[in-house]
């Protein structure tokens, strides 16, 4: 068993992206009150489907050495996008965020965080056993 296989990466790249989810969501909370704060949002489920790809479902075939690889991508050029909510409520000053919202975006956020922190335990666990069976 790798350290370094795909659901390991896939994994720790969540733990990441959930942390800057995180952040991304305290501070939409800290600026509810500044006026023409649009609220941020980060996709990062996308672009880690493309990088798990075990099917190879969502490559694209590359003939010639000056094609582009738009397809899989892998782990090592991995980026969220962070943007706008274009879906904001547009308050009187300017601001789309909704605290209420927010607040249940970070306690869904934390309840995955937690849940995958969790598997990645499990998973390191299950290697840490068959290290020391090995011996």
């Amino acid at each position: 068993m790798k350290l370094d296989d795909t659901t390991t990466k896939t994994l720790a790249a969540a733990l990441n992206f959930r942390q800057i989810r995180q952040e991304i969501l305290s501070s939409n909370i800290a600026n509810a009150d500044t006026p023409d704060y649009k609220a941020k949002r980060i996709d990062f489920e996308e672009a880690l489907a493309r990088a798990i790809d075990l099917d190879k479902l969502q490559s694209l075939n590359t003939t010639d050495e000056q094609h582009f690889d738009v397809g899989g991508g892998g782990f090592n050029n991995l980026e969220p996008e962070v943007y706008d909510d274009p879906n904001g409520n547009v308050g009187l000053d300017g601001n789309t965020v909704d605290r209420d919202e927010e607040m249940a975006m970070m306690a869904d956020n934390k309840v995955m965080y937690d849940a995958t922190v969790q598997l990645l335990n499990k998973k390191l666990g299950l290697m840490k056993y068959i290290t020391a069976s090995e011996r």
